[in-house]
């Protein structure tokens, strides 16, 4: 049994990522997104290659990559403010470069435009962060606030990075050997743990070096300690040189064929620990991860069983119809790549002199034991005489018995113990290898289009269904389990209100208020009329609060009685939304009056601000009122997110959380309740798709906060 997928991109990943993405340095961002609250992508536009898409993700999955254009993810609708800062700041800047911070899994993207720098700061580990800061670090915005003894990352502070670790890319002879005497393990956890290697690359340096993993640090040799050094050497060398021959594993072992077998894992360099696996070859580190990434999505869906439960049919069909899309783009750059393996095997048929020339000459000089170094500096040599043979050699590698020769603007590897044809031939079989896939793709994307036609024919025979549920006389059916619910239907409106800040009560009375001095204004000059009720805090800096006895629509009448319930939850709302909160206090003082007591007409000799309003006659007072804010999902009738007081909510809601008065910064509880009911929905892609932070913060009083169960 095969391990989990990967989901994480390693320190080693990182080091030799950042190489292949600082070969776009000077493109320039088009536009920022934020996708949830743990995917960004940056649109950019490099000049020699066109567009170019950057995503980062630090929620479950953590990566950083490019990706094709045709698979980026749609757009999100109204963009929440993390994303706004960005477009403010990114646009148009010029991309400056890329940096792993020491060995440590946090890269750190560099911007510029003429009115500055800016830094973006992504922390793949732990909870995953990504922060925003200026060239002086000094922190803009950020993804998750970080209050630590250790460190803080915290909007208006100077980013703080974690401390400092051990490099083992960069690693001197006298501090590995201090690190490894140190330890009182064996030496492949003290690899992974004492050197920061991690798992999977600590057994993978000791199985390169050929040393037991198990042996004890006790009883290991010198010449065991200069394998292992040996070891990390040329793995540092090949991350610096970008001598990388990614790799995407594939789990074959129960038989199926490759192209229906699942993704493990994606490396920059053929790793002897996965040499049972299957394995796919790729160019750049960059399209191995885009691929990888990309059918790891593909496999996950797959592996959920889309005939339970009622499915959201829309989003399934527009899935696979952007499914089909990639897979079509997957296609298309199949034959692109074996009409390029192709060009160079027939590139070394016409060179055919020139080409046996260096193989001829490297041979030569291996046979009679010159080291690489010097072939490497004789060709050197050769390109300031000008000999033709030498300038086409771009690179020498001896640790693959490999040169890099550059032929009509085309990069192509040799290996030197074969000829001419031999190398020919190995491109031509690359290339029949990559026409496999293609032949894969084109079968895949038939069974995608048989998927989308039996979704499309149970949609059909579910609203046939329910044409017929809906002129039958049946029973009310059991109430739904929407948290287990594999696909929850999505059913949204945008009611009148929803700007304001607003609840139903628990007797189905709407209440809704103002956010500020204009919209206070409004409610009282726009939207209150006779029967309904106003509240307000005896303190000040609280919302109008309006509760209304009718619909804007329907006739207003004074004569609609409005029970003790409505009237409590709306007084406790009132208060909650005041500055009693803000100030954490957990009570308030509040009053009631009717509409026609309300004016906006000052007395002699008074004055109105705005937002303001004056009463006349008598008030209702609710002492003691206290605070209560619960926020939550409702699935019926509408799918959205709610908010206000605790009994009205979780009447309404299917999930709620309660807050209180504390020290949490409104946007940090928002997210942290965004987390955890996607956690509670079995289709956590519902969540995603209703819920926000920047939603969830909607209801949330002013003031700080915390979560009443934590």
């Amino acid at each position: 049994m095969t391990a989990d997928p990967k989901r994480e991109l390693t320190s080693v990943d990182l080091a030799a990522l950042v190489r292949e993405l600082g070969t776009y340095e000077g493109a320039k961002v088009d536009k920022a997104y934020l996708y949830g609250d743990d995917l960004v992508r940056l649109k950019m536009r490099d000049f020699d290659r066109g567009r170019l898409e950057l995503l980062v993700e630090v929620g479950e999955v953590k990566r950083a990559h490019t990706v094709s254009p045709e698979r980026v993810p749609d757009a999100p609708g109204r963009p929440p403010q993390f994303a706004m800062m960005l477009r403010n700041r990114l646009s148009g800047a010029d991309f400056v470069g890329v940096e792993q911070y020491e060995f440590d899994r946090i890269l750190e993207f560099v911007f510029d435009r003429e009115d500055g720098t800016t830094r973006i700061i992504a922390e793949l580990f732990g909870q995953g962060n990504v922060a925003v800061t200026d060239g002086e670090y000094e922190v803009i915005d950020c993804l998750e606030t970080v209050r630590l003894k250790s460190r803080t990352v915290v909007p208006g502070s100077r980013y703080e990075f974690p401390s400092s670790r051990t490099n083992p890319l960069s690693i001197s002879r006298e501090a590995f050997d201090h690190e490894m005497d140190s330890s009182d393990t064996d030496v492949v956890r003290t690899l992974a743990t004492q050197l920061n290697f991690g798992g999977l690359y600590a057994e993978e340096i000791c199985t390169r070096a050929g040393v037991e993993k198990a042996l004890d640090i006790e009883d290991a040799t010198e010449a065991e300690y200069d394998a292992v050094y040996e070891a990390i050497e040329r793995l540092a060398l090949d991350i610096r040189n970008g001598n990388v021959e990614p790799r995407l594993y594939l789990d074959d072992e129960e038989g199926e064929a490759v192209d229906d077998a699942r993704v493990v894992d994606v490396t920059p360099f053929p790793l002897e620990e996965r040499a049972d696996l299957a394995a796919e070859p790729y160019e750049t580190f960059l399209e191995a991860l885009d691929d990888y990434f990309f059918r790891l999505e593909l496999d996950e869906e797959e592996s959920s069983d889309p005939t339970e439960g009622r499915p959201d049919f829309e989003e399934r069909i527009a899935k696979h119809e952007r499914i089909i899309d990639q897979q079509q783009g997957a296609i298309e750059g199949f034959e692109e790549r074996a009409e390029a393996q192709r060009e160079k095997a027939e590139l070394l048929y016409a060179n055919y002199g020139l080409v046996d020339e260096i193989l001829s000459t490297v041979r030569s000089a291996r046979e009679e034991d010159r080291p690489w170094d010097e072939i490497e500096a004789r060709f050197e040599e050769g390109k300031e005489r000008g000999i033709e043979a030498a300038e086409a050699v771009i690179d020498v590698d001896g640790s693959r018995g490999a040169v890099t020769v550059e032929i009509d603007g085309e990069r192509i590897d040799l290996d030197v113990r074969s000829g001419v044809e031999r190398n020919a031939d190995r491109l031509y079989t690359e290339a029949k290898e990559i026409e496999s896939k293609k032949e894969g793709a084109l079968a895949a994307i038939e069974d995608t289009r048989e998927e989308l036609e039996e979704i499309e024919r149970r949609r059909d025979e579910w609203e046939a269904g329910e044409a017929d549920d809906e002129g039958g006389d049946g029973d009310e059916g059991e109430e739904r389990d929407w948290l287990s619910e594999p696909s929850v239907p999505i059913r949204e409106n945008e009611p009148w209100f929803d700007r304001f800040r607003w609840f139903h009560t628990s007797d189905g009375f709407l209440v809704i208020g103002g956010r500020n001095a204009d919209q206070n204004e409004e409610l009282v000059k726009k939207y209150l009329e006779r029967g309904d009720k106003v509240f307000h805090t005896q303190a000040h800096g609280g919302p109008v609060t309006v509760l209304k006895a009718t619909d804007p629509s329907e006739a207003s009448s004074p004569d609609i009685e409005i029970p003790d319930s409505s009237l409590e939850e709306a007084a406790q709302f009132a208060v909650s939304y005041s500055s009693v909160w803000k100030d954490g206090r957990y009570a308030g003082d509040v009053y009631m009056v009717d509409s026609d007591q309300v004016t906006k007409t000052p007395e002699s000799g008074e004055y109105l601000e705005k937002g303001g309003f004056a009463i006349r006659g008598d008030r209702t007072y609710y002492d003691d009122t206290p605070v209560g804010v619960a926020v939550g999902i409702q699935c019926e009738p509408w799918t959205r997110v709610i908010g206000g007081p605790p009994s009205a909510v979780e009447g309404r809601a299917v999930t709620t959380f309660e807050v209180e008065p504390g020290r949490y910064a409104q946007g940090d509880v928002a997210k942290r309740i965004y987390r955890r009911l996607r956690e509670r929905f079995a289709d956590e892609s519902f969540v995603r798709k209703i819920a926000s932070p920047d939603k969830i913060q909607h209801f949330l009083p002013p003031g700080g906060s915390r979560i009443t169960e934590e």
